[in-house]
C-alpha cells in the first residue's frame, strides 16, 4: 500500500489540466505516465492513441478465454486550480494529512481511476493472472465534455466490446458506506435571447410604448412551472421513468434528513415539486432551472434604459426514460409560443446528454455489490445520481453494456474547487472492491 500512494502521489504531480492550452505537454506527460504504469502492472497491450483533442490511453489482457470482459474506464485529466491563493499547499505536490491526500485530481479522478490498475496488479502479483479478461480505456478530456472520446468510440466500437463498463467517477453516500449509482440524469441546456427596441431606450421618453425585454422574459420563464413545481411544457412528463417500489424502499433506508440538508444550504425550507421527497426530486424527478440573465444595466449608480436585449440560460435535468432531442424540440417550441409578437426570440440549444439507468439487478450491479459488500463489510446502498455523465450513456448506446458506477470519493473532498482530497482509507477499500468484483463478475454465467 505504501508503494501504491508513493506512485498516485507521481501521478497527481502532473499538472494534466485539459482546459487550457498551455499543459498541452503535461497533458501528454499524464497519459505516458498511465501507459508505462499498465505495462508495468502486467497488461500484454497498451497503446496511445492520438485524437484531435488530447490522447486516450487503450491497454487489455485478454488471458481468460471464455470468461467475461470488463472495460475500465477513467480519465486522467483535472481541473483548473483556480483561486490557487485559497490552496492550503501547493495543488500539484500532494500533501498527506488527516489520511487524507490533498492535490488536485486526488478525488477526480485520478485516485478513483488508480484503485483499479492497483487491483489488477495486484492480482497479477498474487495470482499471476486475472480470472477474467480486462480492458483499459482512460481519457485526458472528462472535463471539457469527452468530445474525441465520442469519436474513439463510435471508430472503435469492436476494439472497446465488452459484457460491462465499471467507472468509479461518482461518490460514496457517506464515509465508509459502500454505495453503487444505478442512475444519472441527462441534459439538455440552452440559451434564449429576446430582442425588443434596435437601441437601448430611454425608459422615461419611450417607457410604456415598447414592450421591455427583460419584464417578457421573465414572465416567459415565471411561465415554464405551475404553483406546485411541475415543468408546464407540453408533454414534458410523458416519458419519465417512474420509480419502482423496491427504489423507493431503497431510498428510505437511506434516512436523508431533509432539516440537515436545508441547515447546510443556509435557506429556511425546502422546495421542488409537490408529491415527491427531496432524494426522489433531486436523483429521479426532472428539473427546469433558469442558470443565469444578462441583459440591461447591472453596473453601480442609476441608468434608465429599456434595454434592447436581454439572454437567458436555461437547463432541464432529464430522467430515464426521456430524450435530450424530443425535449429540446418541446421546449423550444413552448418558448416560441409564450412569447408576445412585441419581441424577437432566437432559442439555441448549447448541450446536451443522454439519462442512464442500470438496473440494480443486473449481475454486473450484483456482483459489485457482492464486492463493495465484501470489502467495506457492510450492505451496499444503490443511489441516483442528479448530476449527469454523458459519455456512461454513449457506453450503453454503443457497446450495448451496463455500466458499474462503483464510486470512492464523497461529494465533501472539494472535488472541482481549492484542497481537493481523498480519503486513502478509501483508496485502499476501493483496491480491494475492485479485487473482489473481479472474482465475482467471473463467475457470473
Amino acid at each position: 500500500m505504501e508503494d501504491y500512494i508513493n506512485e498516485l502521489k507521481e501521478f497527481l504531480k502532473i499538472p494534466s489540466i485539459s482546459t487550457l492550452p498551455e499543459y498541452k505537454n503535461e497533458i501528454e506527460h499524464c497519459a505516458k505516465f498511465v501507459a508505462e504504469n499498465l505495462e508495468k502492472i502486467g497488461m500484454s497491450r497498451v497503446e496511445i492513441f492520438k485524437t484531435e483533442g488530447h490522447p486516450v490511453v487503450y491497454s487489455e489482457w485478454l488471458g481468460a478465454p471464455g470468461k467475461p470482459t470488463v472495460l475500465v474506464y477513467g480519465h486522467y485529466d483535472v481541473q483548473p486550480v483556480d483561486p490557487v491563493e485559497l490552496w492550503n499547499s501547493p495543488p500539484f505536490e500532494p500533501v498527506i494529512k488527516e489520511g487524507k491526500i490533498f492535490a488536485r485530481g486526488a478525488t477526480d479522478d485520478k485516485g478513483q481511476l488508480f484503485v483499479h490498475l492497483k487491483s489488477v496488479e495486484a492480482f497479477f502479483k498474487t495470482e499471476g493472472s486475472l480470472p477474467l479478461n480486462i480492458k483499459f480505456l482512460i481519457e485526458g478530456e472528462e472535463e471539457i465534455a469527452s468530445e474525441s472520446l465520442r469519436v474513439f468510440l463510435k471508430n472503435n466500437t469492436d476494439l472497446l466490446k465488452c459484457d460491462a463498463v465499471l467507472v468509479s467517477d461518482t461518490s460514496l453516500y457517506a464515509a465508509g458506506v459502500p454505495t453503487l449509482t444505478y442512475g444519472l440524469r441527462g441534459l439538455s441546456y440552452f440559451e434564449v435571447e429576446m430582442e425588443g427596441p434596435n437601441r437601448d431606450l430611454h425608459s422615461g421618453s419611450f417607457g410604456g410604448s415598447v414592450a421591455n425585454p427583460i419584464n417578457i422574459l421573465s414572465d416567459v420563464i415565471s411561465k415554464l412551472h405551475d404553483k406546485n413545481g411541475r415543468i408546464t411544457i407540453p408533454g414534458f412528463y410523458d416519458d419519465v421513468l417512474k420509480l419502482s417500489k423496491k427504489e423507493r424502499e431503497n431510498f428510505k433506508v437511506l434516512k436523508f434528513s431533509e432539516k440537515e440538508y436545508a441547515k447546510d444550504l443556509g435557506v429556511s425550507e425546502l422546495s421542488g415539486e409537490k408529491g415527491f421527497t427531496t432524494l426522489e426530486r433531486i436523483w429521479a424527478r426532472p428539473t427546469l432551472d433558469c442558470n443565469g440573465i444578462i441583459g440591461g444595466f447591472t453596473g453601480i449608480g442609476a441608468k434608465t434604459i429599456i434595454p434592447s436585449k436581454v439572454t437567458a440560460k436555461i437547463s432541464m435535468r432529464l430522467v430515464p426514460s426521456q430524450n435530450s432531442v424530443k425535449i429540446a424540440k418541446q421546449f423550444a417550441r413552448y418558448v416560441k409560443k409564450l412569447a408576445p409578437k412585441s419581441v424577437k426570440i432566437k432559442v439555441t440549444e448549447l448541450h446536451s446528454g443522454q439519462p442512464g439507468i442500470t438496473p440494480i439487478e443486473n449481475p454486473a450491479n450484483v456482483a459489485a455489490a457482492k464486492a463493495m459488500e465484501k470489502a467495506f463489510g457492510k450492505k451496499t446502498i444503490f443511489v441516483r445520481e442528479g448530476g449527469s455523465i454523458p459519455i456512461v450513456t454513449d457506453f450503453s448506446k454503443r457497446l450495448k453494456s451496463p455500466v458499474v458506477l462503483m464510486g470512492l470519493g464523497l461529494d465533501s473532498e472539494n472535488l472541482h474547487s481549492p484542497n481537493e482530497h481523498f480519503d486513502l482509507k478509501h483508496f485502499q477499500l476501493g483496491i480491494i472492491s475492485s479485487a473482489y468484483f473481479i472474482k465475482e463478475y467471473s463467475e457470473k454465467s
